[in-house]
Parts: C-alpha cells; sequence; structure tokens
C-alpha cells in the first residue's frame, strides 16, 4: 500500500527524504493559505508540522485519509489532540531531539544576559564606543536556580556548572539522588527565588508555574536577580517585567518565549525596555536540531504508517481504548485524581499506593497509566500521555503499588490512592457516577461526596457549631463563591473534613482568609480546571 504525506512549517529537506527511503511520497510545496491548505488535505494520509500549522477540527474534518499527524519538535499547543484522537488519528512528537539546542540556547542568553552584550552590539553597529556603560558581571561563583530538573533543566545544570555556578533546582518530582548525581541541590521554591542570582525555568505552563514571577512576590526575590526563560511564555508575568527591574527587585531578564507568539503591541513595549532581551523562539533552531527532529519524525511516522511501531504515539493508547467505551470514564476518573493527588502530596514524593476495587479492577494497568499522566503534566515540562507516563515515573524514581479487588463498601467501582507519608492527607478515593460526573468519595475514612472538578478547597476543622458558618462569612466577604460542599464527620464530635467547591480560582490572598479562621488546619487548594 502507498502513502502520501504533506510536509508543512518548511521542515527540514531531510524529513522527505526519510520518507522517500521507505517509499513514501512525501509534498513539501511551501506555505499554503487555510484555504488551499483544505482542499488539499484530503488527499494525504500523514502530515508534519512545526509551530506555524495548527491542526483545528475544520481541518481535521477535511482530512478524511488522515492516520497519522508528526510535530517535528517538542510542543504540540498547535495541534488538537482530543480532537485528533476522536478522529483516529495518531499524533507523534520527538520530545529528545531538541533538548541540546534548547539548553544551549538558556546559557547563550544567560552569558549575553551577564555581559549586555545585544546592547553592546547595537551601540557598536550604530558607531558608538562607550564601554562603562556595559559593564557585566562574572557567573562564576554566581548561584544558578533551576525550576524543573528534567532533561533540559540537566543540561543547563551541567553546562553552567562548567563556568563555575553553583547551582540549585525546585522540581517536587526529581529525586535527591538523581540531584545529587548532577551536583545539584534541591531546595524549596521559596528558598529558591530567595538565594538565586540567576533563575532559569523548564517547566510547563500551569496554574502552578504561571505568573511564578511577578508584582505579587516580589518579596520573595533575591534582589537584582536575573530571569531567563526559554520554556514557556507566561511562567514570568511579563506586564510587571518592566516595574520589577525599575524597583531593583529584577537586574535583567532575557525571554525567548512569550504569552502570545508574535508577541502583541502592548507586549512589544514590554520588550523595549533596555534591561529586557528577547530572541524569537530560538530555542530549537538550530541546524542539528531541525535535522535531527525531522529525520525522527519522519522514521516514526513510516513506522506507524507500516503498522510497525508507535514510539513517540502521544495518544496511541487513546485511540485503541476508544474502542472500548466502558474503560473511558474511569481513565477521565484516573486523570482527574492524579491531578489532584499530586498538588496534595509533599515535594519529592514518590511513593504511592493505587487500589481499583469493583469494576475499575478490571483497568487497572491502563487506570494507573492515567493517574501518573495527570499528576507528572502538572510539573514535567516534557508531554506526558498513557503511552510514556511510567517511563518519566521511573526516571523521577517513582515506587507505585497497585492493588486490585472485587470487593467494595457502597460503590460499584472505587479507585483509592494512598499517599506518602508527610502528606496532610493519607488517602482519596473517588468513583464514577456517569457521563462526566467523577468525585471524591471518601479521604482519610471520612465520607465526602463532591464533585473532582474545578477549584476545591479542602481542610480539617473543629467539629462544633459555627465553623461552616465562619468559612463561608469569610469567603461571602472576599466575593467568593460557595458551588457545592461536603462535609466528613468522625462521629466522635471532635474533627471533621470539609471539602468546598468555589466558583473561581484563587490567588494566596484568597485562601489565606481560611487559613487565618479559627479552627481550621491543613488547608489545601487544588485547581482541576
Amino acid at each position: 500500500m502507498s502513502f502520501k504525506v504533506l510536509l508543512l512549517d518548511n521542515v527540514d529537506p531531510v524529513c522527505g527524504d526519510i520518507f522517500a527511503k521507505r517509499g513514501i511520497q512525501a509534498d513539501q510545496p511551501g506555505k499554503l493559505t487555510q484555504d488551499e491548505l483544505f482542499a488539499r488535505i484530503g488527499e494525504y494520509d500523514g502530515m508534519v508540522v512545526r509551530s506555524a500549522t495548527t491542526v483545528t477540527p475544520e481541518l481535521l474534518e477535511k482530512a478524511t485519509k488522515m492516520k497519522v499527524i508528526g510535530r517535528a519538535g517538542v510542543g504540540v499547543d498547535n495541534i488538537d489532540i482530543p480532537a485528533s484522537t476522536a478522529k483516529g488519528v495518531l499524533v507523534m512528537n520527538t520530545p529528545d531531539g531538541n533538548t541540546i539546542s534548547t539548553a544551549e540556547h538558556t546559557c547563550g542568553m544567560l552569558i549575553a544576559l551577564s555581559r549586555n552584550i545585544p546592547a553592546a552590539v547595537a551601540t557598536v553597529k550604530a558607531g558608538g564606543w562607550d564601554r562603562k556603560a556595559y559593564m557585566g558581571t562574572e557567573v562564576h561563583g554566581k548561584i544558578l536556580g533551576i525550576v524543573g530538573l528534567g532533561k533540559i533543566g540537566s543540561e543547563v545544570a551541567k553546562r553552567m556548572q562548567a563556568f563555575g555556578m553553583e547551582v540549585q533546582a525546585y522540581d517536587p518530582f526529581s529525586t535527591k539522588e538523581h540531584a545529587q548525581s548532577l551536583g545539584v541541590n534541591l531546595v524549596e521554591l521559596d528558598e529558591l527565588l530567595g538565594s538565586s542570582d540567576y533563575l532559569s525555568v523548564h517547566t510547563p505552563l500551569t496554574e502552578k508555574t504561571k505568573g511564578l514571577v511577578s508584582l505579587k512576590n516580589a518579596d520573595k526575590l533575591k534582589k537584582g536577580i536575573r530571569l531567563v526563560n526559554v520554556a514557556r511564555g507566561g511562567i514570568y508575568e511579563e506586564a510587571d517585567l518592566p516595574q520589577l527591574i525599575d524597583d531593583g527587585i529584577v537586574g535583567a531578564a532575557a525571554l525567548d518565549v512569550y504569552s502570545t507568539e508574535p508577541p502583541t503591541e502592548e507586549l512589544y513595549k514590554v520588550l523595549a525596555h533596555p534591561n529586557i532581551i528577547c530572541t524569537p523562539h530560538l530555542g530549537a533552531s538550530t541546524e542539528e536540531a531541525q535535522e535531527k527532529v525531522a529525520e525522527q519524525i519522519a522514521a516514526q511516522m513510516s513506522d506507524a504508517l507500516e503498522n510497525k511501531n508507535y514510539k513517540g504515539s502521544l495518544n496511541g493508547k487513546s485511540i485503541s481504548l476508544l474502542t472500548n467505551k466502558e474503560v473511558q470514564p474511569y481513565l477521565q476518573l484516573a486523570e482527574k485524581l492524579g491531578r489532584m493527588i499530586i498538588q496534595l502530596s509533599p515535594d519529592h514524593a514518590n511513593n504511592f499506593e493505587f487500589e481499583y476495587a469493583g469494576d475499575s479492577a478490571k483497568y487497572a494497568e491502563v487506570l494507573t497509566d492515567g493517574i501518573l499522566k495527570g499528576m507528572l503534566s502538572e510539573y514535567v515540562s516534557e508531554s506526558i500521555n498513557l503511552i510514556n507516563a511510567r517511563v518519566y515515573a521511573d526516571e523521577r524514581g517513582f515506587t507505585i503499588k497497585e492493588v486490585t479487588t472485587s470487593k467494595t463498601k457502597t460503590y460499584s467501582d472505587l479507585v483509592t490512592i494512598r499517599l506518602p507519608q508527610g502528606a496532610d492527607y493519607t488517602s482519596i478515593s473517588a468513583a464514577v457516577f456517569g457521563d462526566g460526573d467523577y468525585r471524591i468519595v471518601e479521604i482519610d475514612n471520612y465520607g465526602i461526596e463532591l464533585r473532582l472538578d474545578g477549584d476545591i478547597i479542602l481542610y480539617q476543622n473543629e467539629d462544633k457549631p459555627g465553623m461552616l458558618a465562619s468559612v463561608s462569612g469569610a469567603l461571602a466577604d472576599n466575593g467568593i463563591n460557595i458551588g457545592a460542599l461536603s462535609l466528613g464527620r468522625s462521629g466522635k464530635g471532635s474533627n471533621a473534613i470539609t471539602a468546598v467547591s468555589v466558583d473561581k480560582h484563587l490567588d494566596e490572598a484568597d485562601r489565606s482568609v481560611i487559613q487565618e479562621l479559627d479552627g481550621i488546619q491543613n488547608i489545601r487548594y487544588i485547581s482541576l480546571n
């Protein structure tokens, strides 16, 4: 059977060469308008994109023969994976091809920041010569803080240690053994922000990492800290950077990625600040990286089209599961529960027990994949899916115990996660109640029933009159509406656990209004949006 693939976004020509060697026709027509792409896409079994083409449900409707879409790179934000999965289209990426290039660009930005290289170059090219204006600083002997000690963060650590930097990192998943093997000291986030001379981030953009540096947490930053971001736009609050720099809190910033690409007019005004250097998303833009990812994606897609191998697939297991509608609700439950659990776990926790009771026990293996996907996607910069979740969990030293039983207390199915020692809460149980209806049903043996969705405040409180009224009153005073709540009591009149669903995302100030109430302890905020 002969196949045809469409190569877009100026992917390296070696991609077409690899397809040709495998007997697959590869067309590389150059830039197409949307109408031209819609008119042609129905001819092709496969498509290779970089970041310029957005794969939408509308495009997929036209792609009637499409079997596989390949991203020549890591990020797949421009590909609608749920829509692709629903159409049975395999989505693949090349997660390792850009590692060295991105790490090198990070190091280059850091050095350029220290020695004022961009501004000095512009001055000399304009006929100027002002050495005193561009007095720099050595990185030798300085502290580099890294958020996210995955593949790229680890490579940055190795390279900057060669420059004589002391490297410390915050990564709630990294084991001490992994950090020690790199000569890196693991610290808590606040300590990292308060003691680092330079800060480089290597994480996805999530609710946990968005606005990691902003005016709101300026008091946590070491005065004069220099910032580098070659990961995801928005991890630093871009609009706040000029004031942070002018106030002397941040020394300078180097950005390669932005919350909007290309930047908006307002964002360009931010980037015009003389102490901000910026590049147009060049982290993976080296000849070697582009050639490497082009080769890899062509080989992977060829294997997939020929049904030989599905390495690099982001949704392969999901597609196979679409034929089994029974497992889908449990899988959705598992991912949501994983996202909740990691927000309740202490940093560096890596020892969990997953128990599947009743009907869910039949799908224990894939549900563990789903829980790990939910857990890891909160912090890991690489694309996490059902296929590679265990690999990333193993790399981080996770120990997972799976328990299955056909017996349940009340529910026909029950998924329970037992958290490691040191967590405020020791176990969470959840069940499927209906289509799209997933609920927490038990926390630490206290009966609770609350939808596993949205924004949830969880806390322990004294079981006495007026506690709920004080909490609801404090929330109301701050304009926070309660959507639902559930109270679990021990029956002894001394303690209770309360879970409250609220109608808005809460910042630290919002959460503190409950923390400050008498009789409240172990308050935790979970965002599942």
